[in-house]
């Protein structure tokens, strides 16, 4: 087999959530570019409908994974429109930066119920289809901040939800690993996105990462196809860093 017959996803159907801005969009520009049939799911509808217009193989599906009710849907609306589901990537998700002492129970439990509850629904809901198919790839999308302190930012709910993110995917790795089921995680250090925007101008980044940069988008496609392709079908329960060396200090 050719290397990169390896990597192929082409023929493959894939759900991205959070794909309507940065590393969301990204994933899903690259999952379709490389012949996957994408259902594209954020809250913004416009911003869908501009990239499905833009990228073949990508169909917009407004839906909003903090909502119980949404999740089901999502995966139903993707086996309605594909009739399978080989990839999950469970991308969607926030932070809300507050000192501990100042950050109300409230405030950390919306976070909890975005990065790590809906999470986990939906790659409950995802495996359902894939164990009877016996076949399927879910990447959840950790941060290196769910396996390091945040620290000098302080972040509380997002640090806790991440690192739960790590050790949820590593039991449900275990979990489904009978059943022809994968699940994996990558751990961005800091890219360019909405909620980094502004770091890429000051030292932050630069004194604490190895590399002394922020990662560029494309930096995260080959890790992203590995875990999403056939490339990977001996790797499960992995939280794969792709941080500039920031958790190797």
């Amino acid at each position: 087999m050719l290397t990169a017959d390896i990597f192929s996803v082409a023929g493959r159907t894939a759900v991205v959530t959070g794909a309507s801005s940065g590393l969301g969009e990204r994933f899903a520009r690259v999952l379709a570019a490389n012949g996957a049939s994408v259902l594209a799911v954020a809250r913004r509808t416009d911003r869908l409908d501009a990239l499905a217009s833009e990228v073949e193989g990508i169909t917009p599906f407004p839906a909003d994974v903090s909502v119980e009710a949404e999740r089901a849907r999502i995966i139903d609306a993707a086996l309605g429109q594909f009739g399978r589901l080989d990839v999950l990537v469970n991308n969607a998700g926030y932070g809300n930066p507050a000192r501990a002492l100042d950050e109300p129970v409230p405030d950390f439990r919306a976070v909890l119920e975005v990065n790590l509850v809906a999470v986990f629904e939906l790659a409950r809901l995802a495996a359902a289809s894939m164990i009877e198919q016996g076949s399927g790839s879910i990447i959840n999308i950790a941060s290196i901040l769910g396996l390091v302190a945040s620290t000098p930012i302080p972040n509380a709910s997002y640090a806790a939800s991440k690192g739960a993110v790590v050790n949820l995917t590593r039991e449900l790795g275990c979990q489904w690993a009978r059943k022809g089921v994968r699940v994996n995680a990558l751990a961005p250090g800091f890219f360019p996105t909405e909620s980094t925007a502004g770091m890429e101008e000051g030292d932050f980044v630069a004194a604490q990462c190895p590399m002394a940069r922020m990662g560029e988008p494309h930096e995260l496609d080959g890790a992203l196809l590995f875990l999403a392709s056939g490339a990977s079908s001996y790797c499960t329960g992995h939280v794969f860093r792709l941080d500039g060396g920031w958790t190797a200090r």
